[in-house]
């Protein structure tokens, strides 16, 4: 099995915990209820980061395992920690609102 079977086959999953079914990965139904979408993208990052790990993978096994190993991350991620600590999505990762001074003048140029 290559890269691209393996992701053909996961193709047809939708929900985070089809996905960990198929993996065979025990979870908790409420973890996921509150984190799908933060667990789907940090496994979403996770592949990014080990694309180079992914092509090197040499059997169906291996990279069954490798696939299986960061989705299990990515869930125990939030088994561990919660979405605010993790700051998956960049609205979490944003700094506090800046305020911008703009003076009477400015207000009145026409």
């Amino acid at each position: 099995m290559t890269a691209n079977t393996l992701e053909i086959e996961l193709e047809d999953l939708s929900s985070a915990e089809e996905f960990l079914d198929y993996f065979q990965i025990a979870f908790d139904p409420s973890v996921v209820q509150v984190n799908r979408l933060h667990i789907m993208q940090r496994y979403h990052d996770y592949l990014e980061t080990n694309k180079t790990q992914i092509s090197d993978s040499n059997s169906q096994t291996d990279l069954t395992r490798l696939y299986r190993d960061l989705l299990e991350r990515s869930y125990q991620d939030f088994v561990e920690s919660d979405a605010l600590t993790e700051k998956v999505f960049k609205v979490f990762r944003m700094h506090e609102p800046q305020t911008t001074f703009v003076s009477v003048d400015q207000l009145l140029e026409p």
